[in-house]
């Protein structure tokens, strides 16, 4: 395989919504290039870039794929993205790493939901944008909606290429307005007749063509000032217009194609080799210490590793971009963010699961290899003296998450190993083990998501596993003051156990003055501070000990062991066992045995008088809420909203944006469990949601109950 030059390589993110046809689409492209020489697919399993058991068994892509074509003396990388919003994380990985992006529109539904996110991502890492409008001769394909919807969604720098001169079964010509002429396919497809435009269409083929020299010419001043003077421009001076305008992102163009039936393909693909920008033409990558790397074949070697996988009969393979230098076979490199060194034994281009050995890489361009010791997804290997770091990839905030446990529980370790693995794999599956829940929590971007995860774990490791709901981590806290007293007795032959505790709980609050006088019924009781200790608690909040004893009531050094006993009940709070917070304890008092007195005795007597004063101090639940944002079609608004309502949501404020609906909520995360199902039935999959921690607040006194009924009746079953 020939060796390509940064001047020679394009690296490019087949992105689109679920269902619009984008690996249909890289099965053309690859078709076109000659990698295979027979087009799978999607139904049948046997597409080059769906190639993983759970993709052939859904149906549809999991992970982003990465295939090649040499195609006009040039490389075109790309990356083949899953559509589905439960899988976003690979095409931001593949928007991250690539330089232009192309937005596979299903012309039967025109702009959705999942094309607003992922156009939303391009323009937040200012990636150029084309759109394929793809389905054309699909039985609801509808163009001219579908390109008022784009230019009403992305403004008027959507400029169409191509367009159809008529939509479903009838579909097989097109007018390209950049070159002037008719496209036209017979039944199969594949490679078309191009002849003029007829007499019929030249007056919408001119206005559209002229349309397009103007938004070439906008990008460059002397195309400017010759399109002003001549009144049009050559092709070859539209292609660097449009190529200008691409890496600006001042212009989206808009091709035709269908590909189910190869129209079009090898056109689009023929501008990608032409026109969109090279590596070397897009603005530099930045490392973590915001230093600009140029894709300079005689730089240093530096690489970054986007994706890892797990194949068959070959084990982990990693991908990677390299990102300076020229990368050989052989070559040692250092692993920048886990200190180890590594041999890159063996190099390749790969489509799908077909890799093709090659000798060297060089700046720009996109391969992988194996058998590499200690390197993860995100990882930055460098050449000797180089000290770049990237972090080029950003993952979204999960929105889904279950509790996951082995059925056997002798396997929970093999399952912990199976977790981090995959977590490799496709960083937006997080995996906490949870000491405050006791579970261990799987999170990801939806149900589709979790789901994938189960079936992979049971049918690749052969590991039976059951998602069971996640426990909220409330958290505990107190509304007024009281006090408790606790005695602490036990004897059982020799030296026996005595401590004996007298206290106070109050609420706290930042900058709340010393103690002075508590009265409780018709006693005082008043404070003489004499310590403070203020213990900032690992999830959120304060507990403040205030040491007020005097007379000797309860030696000095038996205090370290009633914080712990604080502590203990602090840990597991009295009313569900959740963490407590935000509160302070005054000791004032206690009494002591010359002989039976310990550290045990005056624990288990400090966590007593504590949890008989917290629930005296009316005691509150508080529950974690969400900032919920949901993007929803304008006529699912109203069943969206009821919803919402049902979930005790409050609604803080809605907004238009591009034909759909931003609807801004607060929201319980008990609520939030089956959010992602429950929204993608309300809207056939057409909204998308993201969700942020807000704050903790008080939960409604009939929920409160019904969780302490719920912690009673758990505590007698064990």
């Amino acid at each position: 395989m020939k060796v390509y030059n940064s001047h020679e390589i394009k690296n490019i993110a087949l992105l689109g919504s679920k269902g619009a046809g984008k690996t249909t689409l890289a099965e053309a492209m690859l078709y076109e290039c000659g990698v295979i020489k027979r087009r799978g697919s999607v139904d049948a399993g046997n597409t080059v870039t769906d190639y993983f058991p759970v993709e052939k068994e859904y149906g549809y892509s999991v992970f982003p794929t990465v295939f090649y074509a040499e195609f006009l003396n040039k490389k075109l990388n790309v990356i083949d993205c899953p559509g589905a919003d439960d899988f976003v994380g690979g095409a931001i990985t593949a928007l991250s790493i690539t330089d232009t992006g192309v937005i596979v529109i299903d012309s039967q539904y025109g702009v959705e939901v999942g094309t607003q996110n992922i156009f939303r991502t391009a323009e937040k890492l200012n990636k150029p944008v084309l759109f394929a409008m793809n389905q054309l001769d699909g039985e609801k394909a509808d163009y001219d909606n579908s390109i008022e919807q784009l230019r009403e969604a992305f403004g008027n720098k959507v400029v169409q290429v191509q367009y159809p001169l008529a939509c479903g079964a009838s579909f097989n010509s097109m007018i390209d307005v950049l070159l002037m002429k008719m496209y036209s396919w017979g039944p199969d497809g594949g490679v078309p007749t191009i002849s003029d435009i007829p007499e019929s269409e030249m007056p919408r083929a001119l206005e559209l063509h002229q349309a397009l020299v103007e938004a070439a010419a906008e990008n460059d001043e002397t195309l400017m000032d010759k399109f002003f003077e001549q009144g049009s421009l050559t092709e070859d001076e539209m292609r660097e217009g449009i190529r200008k305008g691409l890496v600006t992102r001042s212009i989206f163009p808009v091709f035709c194609v269908s590909a189910l039936r190869d129209m079009g393909v090898r056109r689009m693909m023929e501008f990608l080799g032409n026109v969109v920008p090279f590596v070397n033409d897009m603005p530099l990558p930045i490392t973590a210490e915001a230093e600009e790397v140029a894709p300079d074949p005689n730089g240093p070697v530096s690489l970054y590793v986007f994706k890892t996988t797990v194949e068959p009969h070959i084990g982990e393979v990693y991908y990677f971009k390299v990102m300076s230098g020229t990368l050989k076979e052989g070559d040692d490199l250092q692993n920048m963010n886990r200190g180890s060194r590594e041999r890159m034994a063996q190099l390749f281009c790969v489509s799908g699961q077909i890799r093709t050995k090659v000798d060297q890489l060089v700046a720009g361009d996109i391969g992988a290899s194996v058998k590499l010791k200690d390197v993860r997804t995100g990882n930055t290997l460098n050449e000797k003296g180089c000290e770049y770091v990237y972090d080029l990839v950003q993952y979204p905030a999960p929105k889904y998450q279950r509790a996951i446990r082995p059925v056997n529980e002798a396997d929970a370790e093999k399952l912990s190993e199976i977790l981090t693995r995959m977590h490799e794999e496709d960083p937006t599956w997080e995996v906490v083990q949870s000491k405050e829940l006791k579970q261990t929590i799987v999170s990801g971007q939806g149900e589709f998501h979790l789901r994938t995860l189960k079936w992979r774990i049971e049918n690749n490791d052969k590991l039976p596993i059951e998602f069971v709901e996640t426990r909220i981590p409330y958290r505990e806290t107190i509304t007024k003051a009281a006090r408790a007293d606790y005695r602490h007795k036990k004897q059982s032959g020799g030296a026996g156990q005595f401590g004996e505790v007298h206290l106070i709980v109050e609420p706290y609050y930042e900058g709340m003055p010393a103690p002075d006088t508590y009265k409780f019924g018709n006693q005082e009781y008043r404070m003489n501070v004499r310590d403070t200790q203020t213990i900032d608690l690992e999830w959120g909040g304060k507990l403040v000990v205030v040491n007020s004893i005097v007379g000797g009531a309860i030696d000095a050094r038996f205090i370290p062991a009633i914080i712990k006993g604080l502590m203990d009940r602090i840990e597991q709070g009295p009313l569900t066992g959740s963490y407590a917070r935000d509160v302070r304890v005054c000791i004032y008092d206690g009494k002591m045995h010359p002989v039976d007195s310990n550290e045990i005795s005056f624990r288990l007597a400090a966590r007593n008088a504590f949890s008989e004063a917290f629930k005296a101090a009316g005691p509150k639940i508080l529950e974690p809420v969400y900032d919920v944002e949901v993007l929803v079609p304008s006529d699912k608004m109203g069943d969206v909203m009821s919803d919402l309502q049902g979930r005790r949501a409050i609604i803080m404020g809605m907004t238009s944006e591009k034909g759909f609906e931003k609807l801004q909520a607060k929201v319980p995360l008990k609520e939030m469990a089956s959010y992602s199902t429950a929204l993608s039935s309300l809207t056939g999959g057409r909204s998308s949601f993201t969700m942020k921690f807000a704050s903790y607040e008080l939960v409604p006194g009939d929920v409160q109950d019904k969780l302490l009924k719920a912690y009673e009746a758990e505590e007698k079953e064990e």
